[in-house]
């Protein structure tokens, strides 16, 4: 990417950040400090009956003053209808109490479940009606962020993702106000993920750092005509992010993946993430996203699979609009060939290599797919107008035929014949 006066830089991120392993010590200080009386823990029933984090975090911000509510009702993929459930459930166990800030405990999943939470207590409204704008009656709660996964990136994004009943495709809550207070991603809280979770999460991550690494540019992106736009395109300090990002992924991953007791690579994959999100909570994403989230109404697969199955087939749709950086990604990967377009092409096929040895599906019949819902795919897929609008190559709609047809048949242009 060329730098030019006519690109814009827009840049988002939580305003405090801590990588540290232990990290989690930190949230009571953080939270007296801000004088904070009372805050609520979100998180799941395994982080709250079979780890003691719960117990051991509510305990040090009982010791420094603080009072604590805990909400465990996190599920993956929470859809409203939980979250209003949740909401319901601490109002009436707080009683009459003021919540000051909420603290999420857990993967991507109990931080969107958070997010919503941040909105719906203190305006007590069902979460849809803050779902896809940002005039809100006011300010979420402040937000702590404590990831126990290396991949969703939630603990930097202005959005949280939710299941709608009705709705073929999730709906997304937007702002930049929902990006969390402060971000402690603590490498030792990821030991808990078996191996499904870590590759789950790590192709996420991936998935991340190279669709906001080859979206469309912020001068094309339109985000410039907005006041304070949460997605806007790439630039070069997201690219920068996006490269270390990948970098970190095809280091460590394998290495998380089978030796999940090993802190080095679980803190190589804790930056993977952080710098992906700090990539695309910003630059934002496209067809991965828009494809997978089509998938998942249709099969309720994870999100981290629904990514992976998609993402090389829409790399190698790209190869001719994004070759230079397709290339470096294909080095990165550890590509021999000499010419860019070949590196580009295998920065697919390692790409899809990565994930087959990660025991992922690498085509659609994987999931059960039949050629018949191959159309009905690409229709949900381009009704995340949010996302399917970001696409380099536009109109984007004979693009997205192109990636689900490849991807059913499990084929790319680097192949051998």
């Amino acid at each position: 990417m060329t730098l030019s006066p006519e690109h814009p830089l827009f840049f988002c991120s939580p305003t405090r950040l801590v990588v540290q392993a232990g990290g989690i010590q930190r949230v009571a200080p953080f939270c007296k400090s801000r004088g904070w009386a009372t805050v609520l823990i979100v998180t799941d029933r395994f982080f709250s009956k079979s780890t003691p984090l719960v117990t051991s975090l509510a305990s040090t911000l009982d010791a420094a003053g603080i009072k604590t509510f805990v909400c465990d009702s996190g599920e993956p993929d929470p859809s409203t209808e939980l979250c209003d459930r949740a909401s319901a459930e601490v109002l009436a166990q707080a009683g009459g109490t003021p919540i000051d800030a909420v603290i999420a405990l857990g993967g991507g999943s109990n931080i969107d479940l958070a997010k919503g939470l941040s909105l719906t207590l203190p305006y007590r409204r069902p979460v849809a009606e803050f779902v896809g704008h940002s005039n809100w009656p006011g300010r979420p709660l402040p937000l702590v962020a404590l990831p126990t996964t290396s991949g969703t990136g939630s603990e930097i994004t202005a959005g949280a993702i939710f299941l709608q009943p009705g709705s073929a495709t999730k709906v997304a809550l937007m702002g930049n106000d929902l990006r969390p207070l402060i971000a402690i991603i603590d490498p030792e809280l990821t030991l808990s993920c078996p191996p499904r979770v870590t590759a789950d999460a790590g192709i996420d991550a991936l998935t991340h750092a190279i669709e906001s690494w080859i979206t469309m540019d912020a001068r094309d992106f339109g985000a410039a005509q907005e006041a304070d736009p949460a997605y806007s395109g790439r630039n070069p300090l997201t690219i920068m992010f996006a490269r270390e990002s990948v970098r970190f992924c095809f280091a460590h991953l394998p290495t998380a993946f089978a030796e999940p007791k090993d802190l080095t690579a679980r803190t190589g994959m804790s930056y993977s993430s952080l710098y992906a999100a700090l990539s695309y909570a910003t630059a934002g994403l496209h067809a991965v996203h828009a494809l997978a989230y089509a998938l998942a109404g249709m099969t309720h697969e994870t999100h981290g699979r629904t990514n992976a199955v998609f993402l090389p087939y829409v790399m190698d749709n790209l190869v001719h609009a994004r070759t230079a950086e397709l290339a470096e990604i294909g080095r990165i990967a550890g590509s021999s060939k000499t010419d860019p377009l070949g590196q580009a092409r295998d920065a697919a096929t390692l790409t899809r290599a990565l994930i087959k040895r990660l025991d992922m599906p690498t085509d659609l019949k994987a999931f059960g797919i039949q050629e018949s819902q191959l159309a009905q795919l690409v229709g949900d897929g381009l009704n995340v107008v949010r996302l399917a609008k970001a696409y380099p190559i536009q109109p984007p709609q004979q693009a997205f035929a192109d990636i689900v047809r490849n991807t059913f048949l499990g084929r790319l242009s680097g192949d051998t014949p």
